[in-house]
Formats: C-alpha cells, structure tokens, sequence
C-alpha cells in the first residue's frame, strides 16, 4: 500500500502560481512513477504531468507545457507541481497517482492521493 497526500492547493488570481506537493508513506517511493491529474466538476480526470522513478523521464500535457513543472525528491518520499501562468479553466481538484509504470492514463495509476483544491479566479 502506497498512502498519498496532496497539499498546496488554495484560491489565486489568474496569471498567478501555486506549489502542490504530495506526500507519500508505506512502500518505498523511489519504486514508483508519479503523476499529477486534475478533475473539474462535470469533467473527466485528466493528465497533467507524470515523472518516473529517478525523474529521468518527465512527460505533460501539451495544456501546461512551458508553465507547469514536475519534480520529486525521492529523499523526501515527496512529489511536487510547480504551477505558473494560471488560467481560470484549470480551476480543479488536483490529484497525485502512484504506478508502477509511467502512464498518462488514468486506469495506469495503482494509488491516488484525496485530492486538493486549486481555484483560480479571473
């Protein structure tokens, strides 16, 4: 059992930027691929950005490329998304997923954390 749990989410105007993390504890981080999802109300969960396991391999989606960035520290069992140039539409709750395999899909996740709010205004 991986347990995940996101933080950093809150209210920012737009053109803004937020720092998420997500906190991982039980098995060993370093085992697994990260990636960050975002579900808006009435929408599917979707891709953001993924890293595998020594953060050789980095993948987004073309929505966020160039404002978003993933990292990890695998000595801190922490995985983080750094978020600038926000924009309204992307007003969601925001997950972090634990695979064993770098994936962009959802189904592709073992492990997901409960989620933390970003709100962007305009």
């Amino acid at each position: 059992q991986v347990q995940l749990v996101e933080s950093g989410g809150g209210l920012v105007q737009a053109g803004g930027s937020l720092r998420l993390s997500c906190a991982a504890s039980g098995r060993t981080f370093r085992n697994y691929a990260m990636g960050w999802f975002r579900q808006a109300p009435g929408k599917e969960r979707e891709f953001v950005a993924g890293i595998s396991r020594s953060a050789i391999v980095i993948s987004y989606a073309d929505s966020v490329k160039g404002r978003f960035t993933i990292s990890r520290d695998n000595a801190k069992n922490t995985v983080y998304l750094q978020m600038n140039s926000l924009k309204p539409e992307e007003t969601a709750v925001y997950y972090c997923g634990a695979t064993q395999s770098l994936s962009a899909t959802r189904n592709g996740y073992d492990y997901w954390g409960q989620g933390t709010q970003v709100t962007v205004s305009s």
